[in-house]
């Protein structure tokens, strides 16, 4: 299918880099756990229920425990490889390391509906970025990053994370873009707010089914059907 085929027919063409009449956008930055897959806190409750720990167990420690908050901030860092944060994590789960980040994420599956939105939002003109905290250097399946994308920052392979404002920064620059001519898509709002800050439309992904729709709108593109 041609770029214009897959453009609302009352919407004119638009080149990469330049931004609609209307207001739309010309370029599209996504996280990537939660976002082009399914939940990765739903992954993490059936670890737990599996682990027989409570099913908010691991989120929780995310959130409020220094000891995991620290071990996960420095492997999205890239501070710690697997092994060290497999590690450190087993021993604050009290669950045996071995695979823990395969386990984390073993309920986790590829979203295909916003993958193929990706792909139609780049084959219309639209210039599209990876934005993603990583969970270790080869997570990321090198074909799909070359078919998806223009662009990808990982935080691992830059040192640093979401939601410091240097690496949406750095995704900017990465595009092509200023960030007036960008829209940021994330499931967690402390990462939406700093693209925002930047000027940035942002979109808090809870599913495929309302996501789309809104870029549709903010990029002046049809992504589906």
């Amino acid at each position: 299918m041609s770029a214009s085929e897959t453009r609302p027919h009352d919407l004119p063409s638009m080149g990469a880099g330049e931004t609609g009449p209307d207001g739309t956008r010309s370029g599209l930055l996504v996280d990537f756990g939660g976002v082009l897959t399914t939940s990765v806190f739903a992954s993490f409750a059936a670890f737990c229920e599996a682990e027989g720990l409570a099913p908010e167990t691991v989120r929780d420690r995310f959130l409020s425990d220094p000891a995991a908050r620290g071990l996960l901030e420095d492997l999205e860092l890239g501070k710690l490889d697997e092994a060290q944060f497999e590690s450190g994590l087993a021993a604050v789960l009290e669950v045996a390391p071995a695979s823990l980040v395969d386990r984390l994420f073993g309920g986790m599956q590829t979203d295909e509906e916003m993958l193929a939105a990706v792909r139609a939002a780049r084959a219309a003109g639209i210039r599209t970025g990876l934005l993603s905290n990583s969970w270790g250097a080869d997570r990321y399946d090198a074909e799909m990053l070359a078919t998806h994308f223009d662009a990808t920052v990982i935080s691992g392979r830059v040192g640093v994370r979401k939601p410091d404002p240097a690496i949406y920064a750095l995704a900017l620059e990465a595009l092509g873009l200023p960030a007036e001519q960008v829209v940021f898509v994330d499931d967690l709002p402390g990462n939406l707010k700093p693209a925002r800050a930047l000027g940035m439309a942002t979109v808090r992904h809870q599913g495929a089914a309302a996501t789309v729709p809104e870029l549709e709108r903010l990029l002046g593109v049809r992504l589906s059907g």
